[in-house]
């Protein structure tokens, strides 16, 4: 699906023009012919609900700059599935919302094109995010806040930030011994299992999902689920479960692990800066810090989440999209209302230079996300969540690890195929 990078920056002029000229007639380009006009002056943009009512009054302004109506649609739930299936179908959106793990799948599908950067506009990134939006070797969207998970700590009932795993559960422990805390850990589980989560500690335990090839690359054909090493890390997870320590539990949920933590119920909780604002508005006192790993074993390793707008294939007007995740996304001050919405660290690095001295979080948050790795864009990928998510929460409820966890390498073994 690749643009031709002249052909674009002509069209994306001519269209802009068009649509500045407020509903007048076509005005001849320097050959003479009349460009063709954008489909009715419209941009269409798909977010979930969150980002849409952060994004509007935005594009909104793009909007009346650029002479252009633009409506921002919330898609509430299965954001990656409603886009493919619209695309496909020619209904969809010419602007997309979404994180960057889509990429793989949405390139394979022909849901979306490469992003026109510069150069200069490329450098201005954070380098892992800039990373995380390129698939074989070219940029498919344009990010513009990044995440990362961290233990978020309740400073009253733990002042100091565990060292290890088995530090915090000997902390947790003694907080529900006297009764200053119901759960030693607030992790969320559920009766499906979250990898995402899970992530830090399979990875301290030593699991992988994917190995790499000599370009760093994820390597779809070394499968790490269901290997020997990622059983061994699933005995320690084990002994965090129900039937062992009780740290891990499937009945933190996505639901209520944030509020178990706001309801001061425990004292350390696994999530990423969107549970900053709960922690406020419950006047916790807290600390952030990085996710611990197991004692003598490997450093935690969470993931890179990337946020981005991608521009849609099938989209009527793919020129304004062009236009406006190219050059309207990629200025600070668009970028610090972003923020200023829905406080994530900036992906554009004047942005994040911005807002970092009056946030002290954002740096702590970039600390724990130190060695992060971009999720794995891959298609693959998707045959990684369900079953290793749910083998995950079978352990935690006491199922046998060694059966449980090949069981799930085969099943996405053969998905992958």
């Amino acid at each position: 699906m690749r643009i031709r990078t002249a052909g674009v920056v002509a069209t994306v002029a001519l269209a802009i023009a068009a649509a500045g000229c407020g509903g007048g007639g076509d005005e001849p380009d320097a050959s003479g012919s009349t460009p063709p006009s954008a489909d009715g002056g419209k941009l269409v943009i798909w977010a979930d609900d969150k980002r849409s009512a952060a994004l509007k009054p935005f594009a909104d302004k793009f909007g009346q700059e650029n002479g252009v109506t633009v409506e921002v649609q919330a898609i509430s739930k299965d954001q990656q599935t409603t886009f493919v299936t619209a695309s496909q179908q020619g209904s969809g959106p010419d602007v997309m919302v979404g994180a960057h793990d889509w990429i793989g799948n949405l390139v394979q599908n022909g849901a979306i094109d490469p992003v026109q950067l510069t150069e200069a506009q490329k450098a201005g990134f954070n380098q892992g995010a800039l990373k995380a939006v390129t698939f074989n070797g070219q940029v498919y969207a344009v990010p513009y806040a990044t995440e990362n998970l961290a233990l978020i700590r309740n400073t009253e009932l733990a002042p100091e930030a565990p060292k290890t795993v088995e530090d915090l559960v000997t902390t947790g422990k003694r907080l529900q011994a006297e009764k200053k805390a119901s759960e030693i850990l607030c992790l969320q589980v559920g009766q499906n299992g979250d990898a995402y989560h899970l992530y830090p500690f399979y990875t301290s335990a030593g699991g992988t999902l994917f190995g790499t090839n000599a370009a760093g690359d994820y390597d779809p054909k070394q499968l790490g689920v269901g290997t020997p090493e990622s059983i061994a890390a699933f005995e320690k997870i084990a002994k965090l479960g129900e039937k062992g320590d009780g740290a891990l539990k499937r009945s933190i949920t996505a639901e209520n692990s944030i509020a178990t933590f706001t309801g001061k119920k425990c004292a350390f909780l696994v999530a990423g800066p969107w549970a900053i604002t709960d922690a406020k508005t419950a006047n916790i006192k807290y600390d952030i810090s990085p996710v611990p790993g197991f004692a003598g074993a490997k450093e935690p390793t969470p993931f890179l989440g990337v946020q981005a707008f991608y521009v849609a294939a099938k989209g009527k007007n793919k020129a304004l999209a062009q236009e406006f995740v190219t050059n309207y996304l990629t200025t600070p001050e668009l970028a610090v209302a972003l923020y200023q919405a829905e406080p994530r660290p900036p992906a554009l690095t004047a942005a994040f230079d911005q807002v970092k001295a009056s946030d002290p979080d954002l740096a702590k948050f970039l600390e724990a996300g130190a060695n992060a790795v971009p999720l794995p864009a891959i298609p693959e990928m998707a045959a990684i969540w369900d079953p290793f998510g749910k083998a995950e929460s079978a352990i935690v409820g006491g199922a046998d690890v060694t059966q449980t966890i090949t069981a799930a390498g085969k099943t996405i073994s053969e998905q992958i195929k």
